[in-house]
């Protein structure tokens, strides 16, 4: 098994990676309908969703810039405490203006999936602790505890609200509960990075890096950004809130069954992380993370041209059995191709591109969610997008 013989520091990110992502998909499934319980329009949710990525990346550029060199454990504890900042003033105000600068200074997740300065850091972190060879397949596995977090925390989170509106709750409150138990999982996180040891912390550079913390690497690191960027993007359109509440448009799906589709589309996003390995063990890095994606972004397509519920559900599960694929391939690759003393740097700028992409397309989905007739766009313009980033993808790098 990938995870024999991994040292404590590496069981302790794993956990972290799994007390996070239960909180975010505990969020996500119930963040857009709360925020429209609260009386906001799409507009203006699409707007606070937007700035909440935009804060999001500015927060974690400048930590995972500095991480290598002011020290990786200390910003995770920062990091932490930022998602208790954020997710206090959500579930204690109903103002549009104080939610907005808790979004865009704090770190809260709208879509399920990382954001912060988390994920760069403690890549960069699982790397100083595993062997090179292994580092494909512990990726793979982190991923996994990822994607089987964040499905246990959907599925919690909609059932919950929906047991609570049972009982005689309010939907508004029911909601609100699971936001300040997001903010909880905060303060959970900073006292578990508190014991974190020094052996996950950056070499001392050999070659002093420029204020972004990359030197030998810029240019692949610039390059890998720019696509990285365009696949957020698109990603941006469909973000997991997105979603949950698209279904809850078009077919009227309850908080506890949406809950329960996240959860098996996460268990199955999980799962293709595993077959990623050997994928690329045989073909390569690159050309698993385009030739596994792009038939997931065709079934992304698909799922609102479905004529029924069980339908768009099918296509949609089959695309999450496929869509991670390129994830642990594309963590790897990017920690591959750079210097040990530049990977927080690297991941955490090609992850601020990331972030920056996704961040403008939620304000753009939610104004076409705003109209029926197009209400299924997000999905298309997504799908199309993620295509011309696996062509270009493939076109830059598929000799490197």
């Amino acid at each position: 098994m990938a995870l024999e013989g991994i040292t404590a520091d590496g069981k302790r990110l794993f956990l972290a990676r799994a007390l996070r992502m239960f909180s975010y998909g505990l969020l996500s499934v119930v963040l857009v309908i709360y925020l429209s319980g609260l009386g906001f329009s799409d507009g203006r949710i699409g707007l606070l969703l937007t700035l909440t990525l935009v804060g999001d990346t500015l927060v974690s550029l400048w930590m995972t810039t500095r991480a290598d060199r002011i020290g990786r454990k200390g910003m995770l504890m920062a990091g932490a405490a930022l998602m208790t900042a954020a997710g206090i003033p959500f579930a204690l105000s109903g103002n549009f203006t104080v939610l907005l600068v808790a979004a865009t200074l704090g770190v809260i997740s709208p879509s399920g999936n990382e954001v912060g300065p988390f994920l760069a850091i403690e890549q960069a972190s699982l790397s100083q602790v595993v062997a090179d060879g292994r580092r494909t397949s512990v990726f793979a596995w982190y991923n996994l505890t990822g994607s089987f977090a964040t499905a246990c925390g959907a599925l919690v989170g909609g059932w919950t609200a929906q047991v609570l509106q049972r009982s005689g709750m309010a939907p508004v409150a029911s909601y609100r509960i699971l936001v300040f138990g997001y903010a909880a999982f905060g303060m959970a996180l900073a006292v578990l990075f508190a014991g974190m040891s020094r052996a996950i912390e950056a070499p001392v550079a050999a070659v002093p890096g420029n204020r972004w913390g990359l030197h030998r690497s810029r240019k692949v690191v610039l390059k890998l950004s720019a696509l990285f960027s365009l696949d957020a993007f698109a990603g941006g359109f469909v973000i997991q809130s997105i979603v949950a509440y698209w279904f809850h448009l078009r077919f009227g799906v309850s908080p506890g069954t949406l809950g329960s589709i996240f959860f098996v589309a996460n268990i199955l996003a999980g799962f293709s992380a595993l077959y990623a390995v050997r994928i690329a063990e045989r073909i390569g890095l690159v050309e698993t993370m385009v030739f596994t994606h792009i038939p997931s972004n065709i079934l992304l397509i698909l799922v609102p041209l479905m004529p029924n519920l069980p339908l768009a559900i099918a296509v949609l599960l089959l695309r999450f059995s496929i869509s991670q694929m390129d994830v642990p391939t594309r963590q790897s690759y990017t920690m591959a191709v750079v210097s040990p003393d530049e990977r927080s740097a690297a991941a955490g700028v090609t992850g601020i591109a990331r972030t920056t992409g996704a961040s403008v397309s939620p304000v753009i989905a939610g104004h076409l969610l705003a109209v029926p007739a197009l209400a299924g766009a997000p999905f298309l313009i997504a799908g199309t997008l993620k295509i011309l980033y696996d062509v270009l993808l493939y076109r830059s790098f598929k000799k490197t």
